[in-house]
């Protein structure tokens, strides 16, 4: 009597593993044993088979609690009763071997869903339009589904028939090692079928090159590197295939007189030395506007005054940032000669006068006796 196999031990997982790890263990042990890369290996053979007749119960929810509950008496009565030969397996899980290994061993009566490409733009936009968001519309070219035969490559809507290069399979292979590679037919570009009468638009490749306009918009608060996702304006997809997105990446211009630091705008306002001995209001511009400022007399260069509110608001969130104001003293490069006289006397009365000298008296020290 044939010993049962356990099949957790068979894919070195626990009885907890989610179907991702289930998943991985399978590829693994099929990639170590795939009859291609072991030709003529029975142990490697009757390894690849135990993998997968472990993987056909485990990564499925019902055969796998029936196994988990009952064991393999669980999965008698029509549940599974395992696999017979590499026919069976392969036809059970061609597409999961076209996704760890790149071929099939079955022909596809229908054409492979192909997902679009991803299509990516540069966006250049203002340093306002960054902080407060905007709606606008760019043209872009991307490859969409053939007006002409609506995606389906043929000029006539009728039934194919099969492709005599491939076979039906969509695939051609090519051997490269242990392993045996597919490429995409040529002549059927993947879709198994024969094309008699391809469509005169897009020479049968249902896809064609098209500009089009899309709206976008542009939240509050975005900054230098920011990418933006509109999903399903990529590509278009061949077969019934998805669209690809669309990311759009944002190169902001920067501004004439603010700098940014995240949600602080930095501002820097140039006075004379006068204003800030003795004090002054002057007009500081925002975003929005001005706003007056006063400044204390005595202030100092590079002091910092800070107009709460006046930044950029949190990208989707909520509030604004900040606005700081950097002072900055300018010392005047022409003086007119009464100017320059005023100064003078501005200086002469901040020196002060020296002491006058005294003469130094010398002491003579005490004898003190040292007592007996």
């Amino acid at each position: 009597m044939e010993e049962k196999i356990d099949y957790y031990q068979v894919l070195g997982i626990s009885r907890n593993a989610e179907i991702e790890e289930i998943k991985k263990a399978y590829r693994c042990l099929a990639l170590k044993h795939h009859p291609d890369r072991n030709p003529g290996d029975k142990k490697a053979a009757e390894k690849f088979r135990q993998a997968a007749e472990a993987y056909e119960v485990l990564r499925d929810p019902q055969k796998r609690s029936l196994y988990n509950q009952f064991g393999h008496a669980g999965l008698q009565g029509g549940q599974f009763g395992g696999f017979r030969d590499f026919d069976e397996i392969f036809s059970s899980f061609g597409d999961i071997f076209d996704e760890f290994f790149g071929f099939s061993r079955r022909p596809s009566s229908q054409p492979r869903q192909q997902a679009g490409k991803d299509v990516f733009y540069q966006l250049d936009i203002d340093f306002h339009e960054a902080v407060f968001g905007l709606e606008t519309s760019i043209k872009i070219g991307k490859l969409s589904a053939c007006p002409g035969c609506q995606g389906s490559g043929r000029k006539i809507q009728e039934s194919q028939g099969t492709c005599a290069c491939c076979q039906g399979y969509g695939t051609i292979n090519r051997v490269d090692g242990f392993f045996r590679i597919n490429t995409t037919c040529p002549h059927c570009h993947g879709t198994g079928g024969a094309q008699s009468d391809p469509c005169e638009l897009c020479l049968g490749l249902g896809l064609q090159r098209q500009e089009r306009n899309v709206t976008i918009k542009i939240p509050a608060g975005v900054d230098e590197g920011t990418r933006l996702r509109l999903r399903g304006e990529g590509e278009a997809g061949r077969f019934g295939g998805p669209p690809g997105d669309l990311y759009i990446d944002l190169k902001v211009n920067p501004h004439p007189h603010f700098k940014r630091d995240g949600h602080t705008i930095i501002y820097q306002a140039k006075m004379s030395f006068v204003e800030a001995v003795l004090g002054a209001e002057i007009d500081i511009p925002t975003l929005t506007g001005t706003i007056p400022l006063t400044i204390p007399a005595g202030t100092q260069t590079g002091t910092r005054f800070t107009l709460y509110g006046e930044g950029v608001p949190v990208l989707r969130g909520n509030g604004r940032g900040n606005l700081v104001v950097e002072l900055e003293l300018q010392t005047p490069t022409k003086l007119t000669a009464r100017q320059e006289e005023l100064l003078r006397k501005f200086l002469a009365a901040g020196r002060k006068k020296p002491a006058a000298k005294t003469k130094s008296r010398r002491f003579k020290p005490a004898l003190v006796k040292a007592a007996g």
